[in-house]
């Protein structure tokens, strides 16, 4: 029976053929820039975009890979991409980092790795779905379980905003007349909800709620509103099915809100 070092080893070695894989990929990368550079072939065509999008997400379906997982990857491969075709070869990559912190990782920074969602509470629902469908290039996008009254998600590539208007319940109303529009939370990916809950337990951080898990396998806490920001932080993890956002999970915790003493980050 292969134990757990044997494991371990293996994925280091998967991990250093991928580095060297993604290194390749970029040296291409620049040879493409380096084409583009004596023709008038623009930088980004939206086109090959899409079609890479495409294809990658058909070959994680083949391969029994999430493909929203397989997309969140690419994406960030394309931007790096991008950037290296406007910023072209550098002598030196990253001349201004290394392999290793000069400073110990928080055990925050440890399991953050990217803003999950972002919740906006609106006072108009339609005309803010107006601005970011019509004016900002957004799409509409499907809560699950279902439509909720006075709730709507719209989405542009990996970005998601959860819209949340006075019709979506008496707590959303009592906010929305409190603070007015803006942003409610934003939700932060971690790798463990228990974990960050618990180290920022450590530091005295104004927690709202324990760590709560839906049907979907989501599980999530949150901090209090912090005045001086104006908005508080969720933190969530998918450790069941890769679903989006439910109107349930959102209205839940302005339920949670209400009533709840605002307190500063120490």
């Amino acid at each position: 029976m292969t134990g757990l070092p044997e494991l371990r080893a293996r994925i280091d070695e998967l991990d250093q053929r991928l580095v060297e894989v993604l290194a390749e990929r970029l040296a291409v990368c620049q040879e493409v820039a380096r084409f583009k550079e004596g023709t008038d072939t623009p930088v980004i065509q939206p086109g090959r975009v899409r079609d890479v999008i495409t294809t990658r997400r058909q070959l994680a379906i083949d391969r029994g890979v999430d493909p929203d997982f397989a997309e969140q990857v690419f994406r960030v491969l394309l931007a790096e991409t991008h950037r290296i075709e406007v910023a072209g070869a550098r002598p030196d990559a990253a001349p201004d980092k290394s392999a290793a912190p000069e400073s110990a990782r928080s055990a925050l920074d440890t399991v953050a790795t990217r803003i999950d969602h972002i919740v906006i509470a609106v006072e108009d629902l339609e005309a803010a779905l107006q601005t970011f469908t019509n004016h900002l290039g957004f799409h509409e996008s499907a809560l699950a379980g279902g439509p909720t009254a006075g709730m709507a998600a719209v989405a542009a590539g990996g970005v998601l905003i959860v819209l949340v208007a006075p019709e979506a319940g008496p707590d959303v109303a009592e906010y929305v007349e409190r603070h007015g529009s803006g942003i409610q939370h934003i939700a932060i990916d971690v790798l463990n909800a228990g974990y960050a809950r618990a180290a920022l337990t450590a530091v005295d951080a104004p927690l709202l709620t324990d760590v709560v898990v839906d049907n979907n396998g989501h599980e999530q806490f949150f901090t209090v509103r912090d005045p001086a920001l104006g908005l508080q932080l969720g933190f969530i993890s998918r450790t069941g099915h890769r679903v989006g956002i439910g109107g349930a999970n959102v209205l839940a915790l302005f339920a949670a809100l209400a009533g709840a003493p605002e307190r500063k980050i120490p």
